[in-house]
């Protein structure tokens, strides 16, 4: 438990605003011998917290961006809710392959990332690019209801490109977004009974913590070196997990 409160703590720290907390959380909670569905029920009620904690520093009119919040909030209840459904139906072997496969995904995406928008784009969005940005948010919120690894971190590199917000104003939105997103897949986890509640308040308060002091540190520090321990962290686990997942089929696979 100690071991789990100070890995929490420190990743929610870090990724308050690079996002892909739990491509961190989750895997180490696999590592500690809890059931993939529990690991990732439990993961999302704490996320929830975290979210909270991160985006009230963030809670500025000038900050968020509220214009298209409703359609955004409403298309997110909707995927995430789709999503979180869509754990139960999944074999628990199957996750943590499927978990693996999100993590280097998302180190790949980062790492190609080019990180703009510092500054409000001047030219006005088009239909076609408005569209498809409420399109992939309701296709991303489905996949942070499941899993939530990398959500974030992916739904802030949209709203920079299709919405033109400012990385600063996109970041604000999307914490704010991934409370809805993790509240309703953490309401459908509870009425599946997988939510370790103890375990949940527990790492959930930890992370509420951290997200209040992360998100004052990074915007202060800067993210440049932040992302570089994030992604080192994030091939680490990615491939160490992936080559576990491949060592347990094999192993599977040579029983009688």
């Amino acid at each position: 438990m100690l071991t789990l409160i100070a890995i929490f703590f420190a990743t929610s720290i870090v990724s308050v605003v690079t996002g892909s907390t739990s491509i961190i959380t989750v895997p180490v909670m696999f590592q500690a011998g809890i059931n993939p569905q529990v690991a990732i029920a439990t993961n999302m009620f704490a996320l929830t917290l975290m979210s909270v904690g991160g985006t009230l520093p963030f809670m500025t009119p000038s900050v968020v961006s509220r214009q298209r919040l409703p359609m955004l909030i409403f298309l997110t209840l909707i995927g995430s809710g789709v999503g979180a459904f869509l754990l139960s139906a999944i074999p628990s072997r199957t996750i943590p392959l499927i978990v693996s496969t999100a993590i280097i995904g998302v180190a790949l995406f980062s790492a190609f990332y080019r990180r703009s928008g510092m500054e409000p784009s001047p030219w006005p969005v088009s239909r076609n690019r408005e569209m498809a940005g409420y399109v992939a948010t309701l296709l991303l919120g489905v996949y942070g209801g499941l899993f939530s690894g990398g959500y974030v971190t992916i739904l802030t590199a949209v709203f920079v490109s299709m919405f033109r917000m400012s990385f600063l104003e996109a970041v604000a939105t999307t914490k704010l977004i991934n409370i809805f997103s993790s509240g309703i897949a953490t309401a459908v986890f509870m009425r599946h009974g997988i939510v370790d509640y103890r375990l949940g308040l527990t790492l959930g308060g930890t992370m509420f913590v951290g997200a209040l002091i992360g998100s004052r540190f990074a915007r202060q520090m800067g993210s440049v070196w932040l992302r570089r321990i994030y992604l080192t962290a994030v091939w680490v686990l990615g491939l160490k997990l992936l080559l576990g997942v491949f060592h347990t089929d094999l192993r599977h696979s040579r029983e009688p």
